[in-house]
């Protein structure tokens, strides 16, 4: 069954595929400086001065940071071709809890100076970058740059660009952290609703997933800081080890993992939820550990996702087989996430792609519950279905197709006081069974009940009670009108071939009775009466 929000879920994920492929062709946007810079190591009880830059060879070189934190000092020789306003930021990732930029000219004499971070209350000239502008006439400078944090993510890596190519190159990367946030607040905000609308523990788990990636991402791209002076920079990868937790908990719920019916795979994930908590505990003991704790946990849940769906798939789980797509999605993005990495492009960093990893991932998994939520739906459907002919059959008799003495008795529970009941016997049905067979004697009960049926309208029902026995109801009590009617329909029979047909009819009104069984005890001997009356052939009314 195809809905409009459907086709608009589509329209989403081909967005977002496009905004995907932006960033992935935006090498061409990139213009780095080929800058060879100097790396060096600030120890524990170590200072850095920039007042007295030369003292920076005193410390330790080295090729690479150290991704559990630390404390580091950029040193490069730079040449500027023209005056003008040029920026200094950081490519490979905005993760950095605490930074510095130091200019000097030649004679090491330091002219401009700018701090800021996630962790600093310094104010961000630039949304959701570590930019810092600086005014320089032609000349050659030298550029020291401190960055401090707990944790990276990646390595950043200081560069320099014109303030109008800076402000270009940026609005890519700008625009995916805004549509991705986007995406996951309104994805959050709608499986948030309908688990409670639904109380199904599956939406429950996407949503506690998705805004939790909501609060990382946020957290990753400065926007807890920029915009609401949040400047905890475990802020930025502690959602994920709980984002890893929620996940297990999401895939054994949405490929319904039952301990009886799966046990392998939920003892898997039993035991992947325990390794996840590990993580989670020996990161809050050594926050510097947090982010690879977190890296760790995705790689894991992950794998626990793939193992769970190809083994739900291979069972037949259509669902599984959507995930696994969704997954293996996930995965190419994810990998350029969590493996740290150089990119070439100043405009996207690290982050960028886990961001587009997760929001492609966050649209795939909505087709996938849009699917199984569609599945239970039609699953509702055809149980309502199959309701709806049950209750047809119990209150259905089965060789006249009209409603039996079950539908009459609920008929007579609404019954008003002017409402009228037709008691109805038919003559000869054993002589037409017994002369030309059971059949014969069905066709005659079942000419009748048609007959009956279209006569009647809506202003009234006839039902089977019984081998030869009928009732008819009327809620205006004209029984004058049923009257005319049966005779009518017995001329019609006599005319179609069955010269024995005939009935006696009793009539009884609901003012006339104290309840329902009164009613059709009184019915049942005016018919009595009129059988009598019939078979003395004296005429007798109605």
């Amino acid at each position: 069954m195809y809905h409009a929000r459907d086709f608009g879920t589509y329209k989403a994920l081909l967005f977002t595929l496009w905004l995907i492929g932006l960033v992935l062709s935006s090498q061409a946007y990139a213009q780095a400086e080929n800058m060879a810079w100097q790396l060096y190591s600030i120890e524990e009880g170590q200072y850095f001065d920039p007042e007295q830059p030369e003292l920076r060879t005193k410390l330790k070189k080295v090729k690479d940071i150290s991704l559990v934190g630390g404390h580091y000092l950029y040193a490069e020789e730079i040449r500027i071709d023209q005056d003008g306003f040029y920026v200094v930021d950081f490519k490979n990732t905005s993760a950095i809890d605490r930074f510095s930029f130091y200019l000097y000219d030649p004679q090491n004499n330091l002219i401009a100076s700018a701090s800021g971070g996630i962790g600093s209350p310094e104010p961000n000239p630039f949304f959701l970058r570590h930019g810092r502008t600086f005014h320089l006439n032609a000349g050659h400078y030298q550029l020291l740059a401190e960055v401090s944090s707990p944790y990276f993510i990646a390595q950043p890596v200081p560069y320099i660009n014109t303030l109008d190519a800076y402000q270009q190159e940026i609005k890519l990367g700008n625009a995916v952290v805004l549509v991705g946030l986007g995406i996951f607040l309104s994805m959050g905000i709608y499986y948030g609703a309908l688990s409670f609308a639904r109380s199904r523990n599956t939406e429950i788990l996407y949503a506690l997933f998705i805004f939790s990636n909501l609060l990382f991402n946020a957290g990753a791209h400065q926007v807890l800081a920029q915009l609401f002076n949040w400047h905890n920079f475990y802020l930025v990868s502690f959602p994920i080890l709980f984002s890893n937790f929620i996940y297990v908990l999401f895939v054994m719920r949405l490929l319904e993992i039952h301990p009886a019916k799966n046990k392998k795979l939920y003892a898997m994930g039993v035991v992947m939820l325990s390794l996840l908590a590990v993580f989670a505990l020996f990161a809050m003991l050594s926050p510097h550990w947090i982010n690879e704790m977190a890296r760790f946990g995705v790689w894991g849940f992950l794998l626990y996702g793939l193992v769970a769906g190809v083994i739900r798939s291979m069972q037949g789980s259509i669902v599984a087989r959507l995930y696994l797509v969704a997954l293996v999605s996930f995965i190419a993005f994810a990998s350029m996430a969590t493996i740290p990495t150089r990119l070439s492009s100043n405009t996207i960093y690290v982050e960028h792609y886990g961001l587009a990893a997760i929001a492609m991932e966050v649209i795939l998994l909505a087709l996938v519950l849009t699917y199984q939520v569609g599945e239970l739906y039609r699953e509702r459907m055809r149980i309502l279905l199959r309701l709806d002919h049950s209750k047809k059959m119990a209150h259905t008799d089965a060789v006249t197709d009209i409603p039996n003495r079950y539908a009459l008795e609920m008929e007579l529970a609404s019954f008003g006081q002017s409402a009228s009941l037709t008691y109805i016997d038919m003559d000869n049905l054993k002589f037409y069974n017994d002369r030309f067979g059971h059949a014969k004697g069905d066709e005659m009960l079942t000419v009748f009940a048609k007959l009956m049926k279209q006569g009647l309208g809506a202003k009234g029902t006839i039902y089977r009670i019984g081998g030869d026995e009928f009732a008819v109801t009327c809620p205006d009590g004209n029984t004058y009108r049923v009257q005319k009617l049966i005779e009518s329909v017995i001329e019609e029979m006599h005319r179609l071939g069955f010269d024995h047909s005939g009935v006696s009819a009793g009539s009884a009104f609901m003012h006339e009775a104290a309840n329902t069984s009164d009613l059709k005890h009184l019915a049942d001997i005016r018919m009595y009466e009129n059988k009598q009356q019939r078979k003395s052939e004296k005429p007798s009314p109605f």
